[in-house]
């Protein structure tokens, strides 16, 4: 065959053509792909700058995957992508952000099946398993219909001796850590971000106990129109994370789920320095309800001379 000549089917070896006959060559479609799970930060799915990992194992020790081991960079990347974001989500209407809510309850929902096999690969009950999913969806369609309603629940026209108006609004407070249930489970994860997603403020969530859930429904977000830096997912370990949560000047407002006097008392400690906003909520409560998007607003009180 002469050099750049183009190869046919004609030209194949015999094996070849009778391998493809006899469809033996589609065995090669069969293998296995193992899952590479990442961490999410902007929008994307970077692998963290430590090149660290955390073996998941299932409920027998049987070893099912690795995970990335978020550090302190990657952290602060995640704050750099989430404050990026936060002018603009703060701005969106709230029949964006609702619509945004209510699409990543539809792709939840299209993907159960899915969800329900990664929480039973970790030793969780299939019945446990779509009761935890059912829950999250639930959280998030409840959270889409407050989010042009919180508003007028919480404004207010305060009486004043003066000729003036005087209104008080909410605002988001800008960019929330959150460090979600050790639970890992699913409904733990929404109760933790929706709110604070609805207000119009960005997050950065560490999430530990079973975590395959938490970044496949970092693939949800990804193609539910979230925009990038809105939401960043981290995996980690919280003795390691809880700290630098607490003490990044960055961060406006945490959010601690945990039962350990400890590691509450450690957060309320570093986030002194910088008077970060400090909401500890009992590790695996599933919360709902408008004063939960009350946590994570600053109050603007508005004057105005009457006749003008």
């Amino acid at each position: 065959m002469e050099s750049g000549e183009k190869v046919g089917s004609k030209d194949w070896p015999p094996t070849v053509k009778s391998a493809i006959n006899e469809k033996r060559f589609f065995i090669m479609s069969k293998f296995s792909i193992p899952k590479t799970y990442k961490l999410f930060i902007g929008g994307k799915f970077p692998r963290t700058e430590s090149g660290r990992i955390l073996a998941v194992t299932g409920p027998k020790g049987d070893f099912l995957t690795n995970i990335s081991r978020a550090s302190p960079k990657d952290f602060r990347n995640s704050v750099v992508a989430a404050r990026k974001a936060s002018g603009s989500w703060a701005n969106a209407s709230a029949y964006l952000k609702g619509q945004i809510l209510y699409r990543i309850a539809e792709i939840l929902d299209g993907r159960a099946e899915q969800f329900e096999q990664e929480m039973t690969l970790q030793g969780v009950s299939s019945v446990a398993a779509k009761k935890d999913i059912a829950a999250a969806i639930d959280l998030l369609v409840h959270y889409a219909g407050w989010s042009d309603k919180y508003q007028q629940l919480f404004s207010t026209v305060n009486p004043v001796s003066s000729p003036h108006f005087n209104f008080s609004v909410p605002e988001p407070s800008g960019v929330v850590a959150v460090v979600s249930p050790s639970d890992g489970s699913l409904a733990g994860l929404v109760s933790a971000m929706a709110p604070v997603l609805v207000g119009g403020n960005t997050t950065i969530i560490l999430v530990s106990g079973n975590p395959l859930s938490a970044i496949s429904f970092a693939e949800v977000l990804a193609t539910a129109d979230v925009p990038a830096g809105v939401v960043n997912i981290l995996t980690g370990q919280r003795d390691e994370l809880v700290s630098v949560f607490a003490r990044h000047m960055d961060v406006n407002a945490l959010l601690l789920c945990s039962n350990s006097a400890k590691e509450r008392k450690t957060a309320e400690l570093e986030a002194v320095e910088n008077l970060k906003r400090v909401i500890c909520q009992p590790d695996a409560q599933v919360p709902q309800g408008p004063y939960h998007i009350l946590d994570f607003q600053e109050i603007k009180t508005t004057w105005h001379p009457v006749g003008l």
